[in-house]
């Protein structure tokens, strides 16, 4: 390396954005993702230890992917080498491949190849790796955004681990932002930045778990905004809504309003009120409220305030809740409207929860009462001899797929959980079970 290069490379890493500058370099350093990284976890484990295998990790942007595989190269005896599959052709895989023979025959030192957004290698480039994963002439380090059980060969992935990494929680993105102001050496801290504690929680809260969404947003601030009277920057309130283009709404998710925000989501899907229902989802939605979150409030609506009157209300609840995981913002407010406005029409019914309600009461309230002989279980050596299972009545083998007999236990035998309503579908249950007790035999 001569003196323009080794200048150039000095100036790189100084004009290099400020999510880049941070980005840890110790797994100690790595700011959150404890399911995966803390001390007792195999992925710290197989770090520490320098015994790593092929993994892909999967996760939203921001949450850390690259910045493990950046750890992984700081920590590993392996030659470690990255490649971009936006970027890479066949060529630049064969290169990386053979190189990693050159080096596994004439050092003994194994080559990890980081894969950046692998889902986008179509189906051969990811069949070309496949034997060079399963000989160990690479240990593959893939990294997507996309789920890879979807987009990854099964081929592939049966010789890797996944490691799903989940969004950054508020307190870890309010640590990285107070460390980006406040380290001279990698961060703003030369700039005499300081940050209001509204703007930081604010910050925290509308990058929604993207740390890069958040350094960027400082980065943009401190470089914008001009020096106050005390010769200091200032990061307000206003300052940083507009570096991450988010309006400040009035909704804490700490606070009374978040939790008016969300009771009213709720009573109006209850209250069968489309228009007021997908009024509030927008208002939770623009302040940054986690849209799984959402997803859950809407999948316990379909089932507490929906239940049988539709039941595929609860379907389209969790269908929404899986796609809105997959594909995220901004389209997974079109997932999130279609089930909202879909539970709010549905025909209604409470059956459901009252009768696991009652249900939960009577076993609080009254002493356990063994099972019915007749329904006891009858597949074991030796329970013939005790009797069990004698006289059940097998349902199948009578009209209408059905027979009286008591399944209650004694003294519980007329008591009744499930109230089906006239409401929907329920409607056909109420029915359904009414001509079976006055037809049947």
């Amino acid at each position: 390396m001569d003196l323009f290069d080794y200048m150039r490379e000095q100036n790189k890493h100084k004009d290099s954005p400020l999510a880049s500058r941070l980005r840890p370099v110790r797994l100690e350093e790595v700011a959150g993702q404890q399911h995966i990284i803390g001390t007792d976890k195999l992925l710290y484990r197989a770090i520490k230890a320098d015994k790593l295998s092929s993994i892909i990790f999967y996760g939203p942007p921001g949450t850390g992917k690259t910045t493990l595989a950046k750890v992984i190269a700081n920590t590993t005896s392996a030659e470690f080498t990255q490649i971009n599959a936006t970027a890479a052709g066949k060529k630049d895989m064969e290169q990386v491949v053979q190189q990693a023979k050159d080096t596994q025959g004439m050092y003994g030192r194994k080559t990890i190849l980081f894969i950046d957004e692998i889902h986008r290698f179509n189906k051969g480039q990811q069949d070309y790796l496949l034997p060079f994963v399963e000989d160990g002439t690479i240990i593959l380090v893939g990294a997507t955004t996309e789920n890879p059980y979807f987009e990854v060969n099964n081929a592939l992935l049966s010789r890797s681990v996944v490691f799903e990494l989940k969004p950054l929680a508020t307190e870890d993105l309010k640590k990285i932002i107070l460390r980006a102001i406040s380290d001279s050496e990698k961060g703003m801290g030369a700039y005499q930045a300081q940050i209001a504690e509204d703007a930081l929680e604010f910050l925290a809260e509308a990058a929604n778990g993207d740390a890069r969404a958040a350094l960027t947003a400082v980065e943009l601030g401190v470089l914008t905004t001009p020096r106050s009277e005390d010769g200091k920057i200032h990061i307000t309130l206003a300052v940083a809504s507009e570096c991450i283009q988010k309006r400040v709404v009035r909704y804490d998710k700490s606070g009374d309003n978040h939790y008016d925000t969300v009771s009213a989501f709720i009573k109006s899907m209850r209250g069968s009120d489309p228009d007021a229902a997908v009024y509030y989802l927008a208002r939770m939605l623009h302040a940054g409220e986690d849209i799984r979150f959402i997803a859950r409030r809407i999948m316990i609506c379909a089932s507490e305030d929906v239940g049988n009157a539709d039941p595929n209300a609860l379907t389209v609840a969790v269908s929404a809740a899986q796609a809105v995981e997959r594909i995220g913002m901004p389209e997974a407010q079109i997932i999130l409207s279609q089930a909202v406005t879909y539970v709010a029409c549905a025909p209604k019914s409470n059956a459901s929860c009252l009768a696991i309600s009652r249900a939960m009461e009577a076993v609080r309230d009254t002493q356990a009462m063994p099972v019915p002989v007749h329904l006891q279980d009858s597949h074991y050596r030796g329970a013939k001899q005790l009797g069990h299972g004698d006289g059940y009545l097998y349902a199948h083998d009578y009209p209408n797929h059905y027979v009286k007999q008591q399944y209650l236990p004694d003294g519980m035998a007329s008591a009744r959980f499930y109230e089906p309503t006239e409401n929907g579908y329920e409607r056909q249950i109420h029915a359904h079970l009414s001509f079976l007790k006055t037809e049947s035999p």
